[in-house]
């Protein structure tokens, strides 16, 4: 896992310094190697940082040049299944000199060009110089394991790792997109392809792009399909998800540096282990983090039963609530966009702790999202049966009956609610927070500018997301919303971020593409049963992990965001949001917002989610820069 950056420059003039500057931006992301490539003509460079995973010798070096065929590449990620690809190029005649994946995808494109895409089993960005076409040819891997982001200008095409390299040599800063602002109170970030800095994209998973004469063209050449309405039987799921698992663990191990396995104690983690502890020789070495204070923030038991269970090599960290606060304002510059995922600063200390002992671990991201492992999964399916038996009219009739009987602010008159209107409407995603409450945050004049200033760009991009799977049922549609926007623009953003801080790379193997196109396949009843999500991977692991850790309640990585906010992150967030100089006081009403925190620290009710958010949009804002720098 490295990172990289690239330019091209309609003024020649300084792109060997630019080219520099965008990559020494993180260093974290490579530090065992960095170079640079400027064409003879000095229109297009390319730049990148290396983490040496694969052939950790000099010849691994990027960028990395195939003069035969006139190709340069730029690469982060890692192609699992590159030996297979290799021996299949090598028996066609292909010749190779390294034993990286980079030169794999080089010679790969050579032979298949746009094509090489379906044959790559990994997690992968990259970019290609292709001499005789005079182009460029980026793609980011199916699922956004690894991420892209792309601007332009009269100036030129940048395009990076991450967004900090592309801020380093641009003429100016972008502009805030206000309006984004809403959809990231809405989601506790921004999903799709803008950010929150005006013409900074990302390229979408599961895309590819070309560059050629000055014009940028977009291909979709992956998507996933929920239309299969075939049950071929519950034992042909267990085989079937059992030997992809197995055969996906199998593909990530494959490294020239030590591995470890970050190990919460939850199901998905522990499956981790549970599978791949009997394969090896010596111990695994596994990692956990848990906070200094509170039962509720400590999964360290369950962890530990599962370390000895299958006898770990087992490391742990304790976060104090100081390490936590001071960390915030370093948490939002990593993570480059405002993403309040709170778990994140979990996952960096443990990263920390496991680059004194690995180079690569592995964890359990995406089997809640492939398996139907939320709460909020069962929620809404319910709903969805309460609003098609009822229709609309028979369940605004109920509401109004339960809302004569129960209290103001009761769970059940919001879910009640929400079932009046269809999936769409309803369904916004895992971590959607209620309109109502954020509506009346916002400041006259920015909830005028919200109704008049719709983003269609996003609109659509969300819209679409419900429209392409109408054919699906309730569950099958929500997974894939939360795919393409929960799961790349949140909990893998975090991970990205958050690992390569620490310079280690971090493998998810439920997110291989076969498994994950298995469980899309695979029939909702196989998910959901019994009022308990991810069924089958229950099942999977009956025998192989102690039932307490298959049946516990899903924790994930601990964050006490609610006991911070009621002591020491009172005081910080209290002294940032309503100092006369805050930049979103444009946004949001600050009695309102003292309102919330003096609430909160008062224990009257639960504020801590919305007052994450609006701490961390305003660290963002600040260190983006002035007011008149940034807001149009």
């Amino acid at each position: 896992m490295c990172g990289f950056v690239g330019l091209l420059k309609n003024n020649y003039g300084n792109i060997a310094a630019d080219i520099k500057a965008m990559r020494d931006t993180f260093p974290y992301r490579g530090p065992d190697d960095r170079g640079s490539w400027v064409h003879p003509k000095g229109f297009i460079a390319f730049g990148h940082r290396r983490l040496s995973i694969l052939d950790p010798t000099p010849a691994g070096k990027q960028p990395m040049h195939d003069k035969d065929n006139g190709l340069s590449i730029v690469f982060n990620g890692e192609i699992y299944n590159y030996l297979e690809i290799r021996e299949e190029l090598r028996t066609a005649g292909q010749k190779f000199t390294t034993g990286t994946d980079t030169e794999v995808i080089l010679k790969a494109y050579a032979r298949w060009g746009q094509e090489c895409l379906q044959r790559f089993n990994g997690m992968f960005a990259f970019a290609i110089w292709d001499e005789q076409k005079q182009e460029i040819f980026i793609a980011r891997d199916r699922l956004g394991i690894k991420p892209l982001y792309y601007y332009q200008n009269e100036e030129g095409f940048y395009f990076a790792s991450e967004v900090k390299a592309i801020l380093a040599v641009i003429p100016e800063s972008p502009d805030v997109v206000e309006e984004l602002i809403d959809s990231y109170m809405s989601f506790g970030y921004v999903p799709g392809s803008q950010t929150l800095q005006r013409g900074i994209m990302r390229l979408l998973p599961g895309h590819s792009m070309v560059i050629h004469s000055g014009t940028c063209s977009i291909t979709k050449y992956w998507d996933l399909e929920f239309a299969s309405k075939e049950d071929k039987g519950e034992e042909y799921y267990l085989q079937q998800g059992s030997t992809l698992l197995n055969n996906a663990i199998d593909l990530r191990l494959r490294s020239d540096v030590p591995l470890g396995i970050f190990l919460s104690g939850g199901l998905d983690s522990s499956a981790v282990v549970g599978l791949l502890a009997p394969r090896v020789t010596e111990p695994l070495k596994t990692f956990s983090v848990a906070y200094d204070f509170g039962k509720q923030f400590n999964e360290t038991a369950y962890a530990r039963l599962v370390a000895e269970k299958f006898k770990t090599d087992h490391h742990e960290i304790f976060v104090t609530s100081k390490q936590f606060v001071d960390f915030v304002p370093e948490y939002v510059r990593l993570m480059d966009e405002p993403v309040t995922e709170a778990a994140a600063i979990s996952l960096f200390f443990v990263s920390m702790l496991a680059k004194e002992n690995v180079t690569v671990v592995l964890s359990g991201e995406g089997s809640d999202e492939i398996f139907g492992g939320y709460d909020l999964y069962r929620y809404m399916t319910f709903l969805e049966k309460y609003h098609r038996i009822l229709g609309k009219s028979g369940s605004r009739l109920l509401e109004k009956c339960a809302a004569a009987l129960l209290p103001a602010g009761n769970k059940f008159l919001k879910y009640m609610s929400m079932g009046t209107l269809p999936l769409e409407q309803r369904y916004k995603g895992i971590s959607t927070y209620e309109e109502v409450i954020k509506r009346a945050l916002y400041t006259p004049e920015f909830a005028q500018k919200c109704k008049q200033q719709k983003n269609t760009v996003q609109k659509e991009f969300l819209e679409r997301l419900f429209s392409v799977t109408h054919k699906a049922d309730p569950l099958s549609r929500m997974l894939y919303f939360d795919t393409k926007t929960w799961l790349v623009d949140d909990l893998l953003i975090k991970a990205d971020r958050m690992s390569m801080a620490a310079s280690l790379e971090l493998r998810v193997p439920f997110l291989d593409y076969r498994m994950v196109e298995f469980a899309a396949a695979m029939p909702s009843r196989y998910k959901i049963r019994k009022g308990q999500g991810k069924y089958l991977l229950k099942r999977m692991m009956s025998g192989i992990l102690p039932e307490e850790i298959i049946y516990r309640k899903k924790m994930g990585f601990p964050t006490p965001l609610k006991i911070m906010f009621e002591n020491e992150l009172y005081d910080y967030a209290r002294a940032i949001l309503l100092d006369s100089s805050s930049i979103s006081r444009m946004f949001f009403e600050q009695k309102k917002v003292q309102t919330l925190l003096e609430e909160h620290v008062a224990q009257k009710r639960d504020h801590h989610r919305v007052l994450w958010q609006l701490l961390v949009l305003e660290l963002w804002l600040q260190q983006h820069g002035s007011r008149e720098q940034h807001l149009p």
